[in-house]
């Protein structure tokens, strides 16, 4: 006969052991710390020994035990079995929902051309957009699944590489030069866009840099809009309101539309940051968010040709 008595305790023992703290387990379960405290120390009392090495400083205060430890993965399971258990005894009334989190220019201009075909596949997954510049937490269950640009390590959550970006100047194809061809002289000269946003490590370009790898014989104009946004960068872009140096994915359907043209197609400043697509290791363990990360997997393979 099975004991399941000490359910709740082996749920604040598993959120405890994920989150490193029974703060934050105690915001994933809906409880105050002190009764996470008070489950696991029951549980502590019931095996004969303590499941947590405590410290008094860091973000992370509890780390388990090798016992624990070795324990937690089986809880895990056990607790997402049961949780889909429970989903089935609803049956026809239950669907299954995956929340994704990305920017507003990546939704826009690349995920949700796709999302229909996902919908095709996959009919009883709703798909949630939150659709954030910030980044989300993952690891604490803000969003199921999320698509990141960096250097692919983030604390937490599993990230699988999705597909490559460059920087590219664009704009709008009223203010290309009449009879002649755009040339990096000519971009130096025209009302450049700056996006300020943040890009630590990702070798993104000023756009004195790349007026210089691409032949330009003179500094950039004085002229110029500083936006720190880079989804308000392109829609500067998109009134045309100037140049702008922006990440190829991000205006997918701007050049595709014709809305944007990109210039000097071959003057490539491929960057270090990447896309990925990240998830903790528990959502990954659902069945639709596993189908939603594998199927964003294969769109970015689709689009590489990797």
């Amino acid at each position: 006969m099975r004991n399941l008595t000490r359910l709740k305790s082996l749920q604040a023992l598993e959120a405890a052991g994920r989150h490193g703290s029974f703060v934050g387990a105690a915001s994933e379960l809906d409880v105050t710390s002190a009764a996470v405290g008070q489950l696991v120390r029951s549980l502590e009392d019931w095996v004969g020994y303590p499941l947590f090495r405590r410290t008094r400083s860091g973000t992370e205060r509890l780390t388990p035990v090798d016992e624990a430890q070795d324990a937690l993965e089986d809880i895990a399971q056990g607790l997402d079995r049961l949780e889909a258990g429970l989903r089935k005894l609803r049956g026809r009334a239950a669907r299954s929902v995956v929340v994704v989190t990305a920017s507003q220019a990546l939704v826009a201009n690349w995920l949700l051309p796709r999302l229909n075909e996902f919908a095709v596949l996959y009919p009883a997954i709703d798909v949630r957009l939150d659709v954030s510049d910030r980044v989300i937490d993952l690891g604490q269950g803000e969003a199921d699944i999320g698509i990141r640009c960096g250097l692919g390590s983030w604390k937490g959550v599993k990230a699988t590489y999705l597909m490559g970006e460059e920087i590219i100047p664009v704009c709008h194809h009223r203010l290309l030069p009449q009879g002649e061809q755009a040339t990096a002289g000519w971009i130096a000269e025209q009302t450049l866009i700056y996006d300020g946003t943040a890009h630590p490590g990702g070798g993104f370009p000023t756009w004195a840099e790349w007026l210089a790898r691409a032949g330009a014989n003179q500094a950039p104009s004085h002229r110029g809009l500083k936006i720190n946004s880079t989804a308000a960068v392109i829609h500067a872009a998109v009134a045309a309101q100037g140049v702008a140096l922006v990440r190829k994915a991000l205006v997918a359907q701007e050049l595709e539309s014709g809305r944007l043209v990109q210039l000097l197609p071959e003057r490539r400043w491929p960057l270090k940051w990447a896309y990925y697509v990240a998830a903790s290791p528990k959502a990954l363990r659902r069945s639709e968010v596993g189908a939603f990360h594998d199927w964003l997997i294969s769109k970015g393979v689709a689009q590489t040709g990797e």
